[in-house]
C-alpha cells in the first residue's frame, strides 16, 4: 500500500483532552510507517511494535485505546496475542491482516477482536473504522464536571471554584481533567508524565507530586489531607468524586 490522496482525506477523530493512544503492531516496517504517517495526521498518538513481545511491554507501559493487529508475526501470532489481551484488558482490538478466510475471521472475533480488516484496505476505511470503534467505547465527557466547591467547564477550559474562577496553568488543568474524568482510576507517576507532559519528553516523576501539591491547593477544601486527589501509596494518584 502506498500513500494516495485518499490518504490525505483529512478525517478527523474527535478531540480529547487525553490524546487517543494506539498501538500499531505490525512487522512489514513500510506499512508500519505509512500508517504511523496517517494515523498521526488524525492527531493519534501511535506506538509501534514489530512483534508480539514487543507489542506486550508496550502493551503494559503505555496502554493504548486501541490495538492494531496484524495477525502474521514473529514467533507468535497475532490470534495468540489477541488471547492474552483479552485474559486482562477489554481494549478494543482492530485486525488488519492479509488472512482473509473466512475461518480466520471468525477466530479473530472469537478471541474477542472488535473488528477484522483485510488487506489491501484503503487508508479512509481504517479511519473510519477507528472512529466507529472509538465512539463505540468512549463516551463524550459532560461539558461541566462538579465535585465538592469546584467546577470544570470543560468547552471553556476553565475551573471554578464557589463561583470564582481559579488560575490554572496548561499542565495544572490537564492533570485534574484526566484525574477527574477517570474518577476511582489509579494512575502511576510514569502514566500522568505520559498522558500529561507527553510521551518522549524527559520530566523528573517529582513534577508529578509538585503539580498534585499545586492542584491540592487550589481545589481541595483542606491540601493536608485531600478527598477528591488522593495518594495511592506505592502506585501514583486516584480522584474519588
Amino acid at each position: 500500500m502506498s500513500l494516495s490522496a485518499e490518504a490525505k482525506s483529512g478525517h478527523s477523530l474527535p478531540d480529547s483532552e487525553t490524546p487517543v493512544r494506539v498501538l500499531l503492531v505490525e512487522d512489514d516496517p513500510v506499512l508500519c510507517e505509512t500508517l504511523q504517517y496517517n494515523l498521526q495526521r488524525e492527531r493519534l498518538e501511535v506506538l509501534v511494535a514489530h512483534n508480539a513481545e514487543d507489542a506486550l511491554q508496550l502493551f503494559h507501559r503505555y496502554p493504548p485505546h486501541l490495538v492494531i493487529l496484524d495477525v502474521m508475526l514473529p514467533s507468535r501470532s497475532g490470534f495468540d496475542l489477541c488471547r492474552i489481551i483479552r485474559q486482562h484488558s477489554q481494549t478494543p482490538v482492530l485486525f488488519l491482516t492479509a488472512r482473509a478466510a473466512e475461518e480466520d475471521k471468525i477466530r479473530g472475533f472469537e478471541l474477542g477482536a472488535d473488528d477484522y480488516l483485510v488487506k489491501p484496505f484503503s487508508v479512509a476505511e481504517l479511519i473510519a473504522r477507528i472512529r466507529s470503534i472509538l465512539r463505540r467505547v468512549q463516551p463524550t465527557p459532560p461539558p461541566r464536571i462538579r465535585f465538592g466547591e469546584v467546577e470544570i467547564d470543560l468547552e471553556a477550559r476553565r475551573v471554578y471554584r464557589r463561583g470564582t474562577e481559579v488560575p490554572m496553568t496548561p499542565k495544572e488543568y490537564a492533570l485534574l481533567v484526566l484525574l477527574a474524568t477517570h474518577p476511582g482510576k489509579v494512575f502511576t507517576r510514569d502514566q500522568l508524565l505520559d498522558h500529561v507532559w507527553g510521551l518522549g519528553t524527559y520530566v523528573s516523576p517529582r513534577t508529578v507530586d509538585v503539580h498534585i501539591r499545586w492542584l491540592r491547593s487550589k481545589v481541595e477544601p483542606d491540601p493536608q489531607n485531600p478527598r477528591f486527589i488522593q495518594t495511592v501509596r506505592g502506585s501514583g494518584y486516584r480522584f474519588e468524586a
